[in-house]
């Protein structure tokens, strides 16, 4: 992407969507990691973004005190250090616009910055004081703004430990910083300060409440956070021409502390990801701007768990398409062949229904039920059967053609009357015999080779019939002996073309048998990445929570060291509960597959049984005529 673009378009208080916007990223394969920024306008969040795409300019930085940025502005580049990930900046409108004087327009802003992003940038102005912490006021209002669970028993959700850990890293840049890193006389690092600019008031009464209540929330809501202070990038009187001015001309300090905050986000913002720990690619990330926007819109609350299960369908249906298309693909080469073997149309099959599987699970997920691997199953099953057909019809196709080529030159004797002389009969048999091993002996006639030879010789018996009653020179016993003959060899053709129906048969529910085990293995395979996926996402939570006690604990604050160890056992608790759940769910499909798998595998054995049987009948049928 050469240059920034609208991604959500904030006219006249309401919020949606740019199409075009929303396209570029539908066609964004890669996996994302998202940084976006918010803050007062005019506070130069937009140079920020420009620097971490790494260019002089993109993001309008506007020299006046009307706001340029509206809705929320996307731009998308290559990441620096993390391969085939993109960085997908978003530059949001600026909080407290007083010509927009719209406070609940800025929470739903402020709301999609953090549901969208890894990690949150606070940008601020002077110094971290009450009057910056207070400015954040919309994190008070988060737990209204969005939800985790589209139904909870819990009816202070927001409150809860769950609605934390799906939150972005957070990091507070402070612009323009003049004061010195220093507490009673001692050297802090920009992380220190920010930790004491959120301490406690202690005592009682609203004013203390109204300190605090900001501050808790911060500290509640993102337990990892990151400070930079930035002192003044040049004088004041060339601030407006920020975006045409050389490094060079910058300050060597401001320089430092834009490249540390640069390598810090490039090596520390995470991939985007969601409920359970899927990552997204930019196409996902689409949809998940399409569903929060236009659930916005409609006025409802965002909810976590619905936009991940409304992404889900769509990819998962997306896996479907794909894995069909990767299916059909591996079949273009051997259809174009047709008529083949069974053993070659049969490898071709299951490498393809392989690869096709793998495709479909790479980009799957959330597919509790089995519901789309079912879907793609059977839609592979229905192509393999409509290309079994497809080739058996070349095969006899090719077969019918043959033997019409084959059979010509007795045709045209039989026209001359060459076989109804007498001893015609033996002439007409060696002719007979050396089309039959012409036959045979042409290479590549496929699967249905057997079978119309059986049917083209059934339909020549009444004709060899006739000759044989015809020929003169034979006497009646022998003319008996070569009907009996004739018989049999029509017997051993039955039974040829029998053995190549059984061979097709047995070899399709080998395949079947091999597919639904490569199918099961691929399955197994995708729930254990499933399983650490949510596994690494809790372990990052109990983590940051961990420290964060830890920090309580040297602080001497043991009442909220306290609180927060309840906290850490629910999430402990939590996630148990939530892990047996996925594991018994998991179990459970795993299951129905097997039992429909071993049920396929019944009906089939009583087709093969059935194909037998009804051979075997007409056998002492044929048996039973030549007795």
């Amino acid at each position: 992407m050469d240059s920034p673009m609208c991604l959500v378009k904030n006219a006249d208080g309401e919020l949606c969507v740019e199409p075009e916007a929303i396209d570029y990223l539908m066609g964004l394969k890669q996996k994302v990691v998202v940084v976006a920024v918010v803050g007062l306008y005019r506070t130069g969040k937009s140079y920020l973004m420009n620097k971490l795409a790494q260019k002089r300019s993109g993001f309008a930085l506007g020299a006046t005190i009307q706001s340029k940025t509206k809705g929320i502005w996307m731009w998308c580049v290559p990441h620096p250090e993390k391969k085939d990930h993109t960085l997908v900046l978003l530059d949001t409108e600026g909080l407290g616009d007083v010509e927009k004087g719209d406070s609940k327009n800025d929470a739903w802003i402020f709301s999609l910055a953090i549901l969208l992003s890894s990690t949150l940038v606070y940008n601020s102005q002077g110094t971290i004081n009450n009057d910056a912490v207070e400015k954040l006021q919309y994190v008070n209002e988060l737990t209204e703004m969005i939800k985790v669970k589209s139904s909870t028993d819990n009816e202070e959700e927001g409150e809860g430990t769950q609605f934390k850990q799906f939150f972005p890293n957070f990091v507070w840049t402070v612009r323009d910083f003049t004061l010195q890193l220093k507490i009673d006389g001692r050297e802090i690092t920009p992380d220190q300060y920010l930790e004491n600019s959120l301490q406690h008031k202690k005592g009682f009464g609203k004013k203390i409440n109204d300190y605090n209540v900001p501050r808790e929330c911060i500290r509640n809501f993102f337990p990892s956070r990151k400070c930079f202070a930035f002192p003044f990038p040049t004088i004041p009187e060339n601030i407006h021409q920020l975006d045409s001015m050389d490094e060079a001309e910058l300050s060597e300090s401001f320089r430092e502390v834009a490249d540390t905050f640069c390598r810090f986000i490039f090596q520390e913002s995470r991939t985007k990801t969601v409920v359970g720990g899927h990552t997204l690619t930019g196409e996902m990330l689409g949809h998940l701007v399409n569903t929060y926007v236009e659930t916005i819109a409609k006025g409802d609350v965002p909810c976590l768990e619905n936009a991940v299960l409304a992404i889900a369908k769509i990819e998962n249906q997306a896996a479907v398409d794909e894995g069909l298309a990767v299916y059909q693909k591996g079949m273009e080469d051997v259809k174009a062949l047709f008529p083949v073997d069974i053993n070659q149309l049969s490898e071709n099959h299951l490498r393809s229904e392989t690869q096709a599987t793998e495709a479909f699970m790479k980009r799957s997920f959330k597919d509790e039920n089995g519901e789309f691997l079912k879907a793609l199953v059977e839609a592979i099953g229905n192509l393999n059967v409509n290309l079994f057909k497809q080739n058996k019809d070349a095969s006899e196709k090719k077969c019918n053609t043959l033997l019409e080529n084959l059979s010509a030159p007795m045709d045209q004797g039989m026209k001359e009357g060459k076989y109804t002389i007498p001893g015609g009969y033996e002439v007409y048999r060696n002719h007979h015999d050396s089309m039959v091993a012409q036959y045979r002996a042409e290479p590549n006639k496929g699967v249905g080779a057997e079978e119309v030879l059986e049917q083209f010789l059934k339909g020549k018996s009444a004709e060899s019939n006739s000759i044989l009653r015809a020929d003169k020179r034979l006497t009646e016993n022998e003319k008996k002996l070569k009907a009996e003959k004739m018989k049999t060899a029509e017997l051993e053709q039955e039974k040829a073309a029998f053995k190549e129906q059984q061979a097709e048969m047995e070899r399709k529910i080998e395949n079947m048998g091999r597919g639904q085990k490569k199918t099961l293995k691929e399955m197994k395979k995708k729930m254990e990445k499933e399983r650490k996926q949510q596994q690494q996402e809790f372990d990052r939570t109990l983590d940051r929570r961990m420290q964060e006690q830890k920090d309580l604990l040297e602080k001497g604050h043991k009442e909220k060291a306290d609180l927060m160890r309840e906290q850490i056992e629910e999430i402990k608790k939590s996630n148990e509960l939530e892990r047996d759940t996925n594991i018994q769910n998991q179990k459970a499909l795993l299951e129905i597959v097997k039992q429909q798998a071993e049920q396929q595998n019944k009906q089939n054995e009583m087709l093969i049984e059935a194909l037998i049987n009804k051979s075997q009948v007409q056998v002492d049928e044929q048996l039973c005529m030549i007795m």
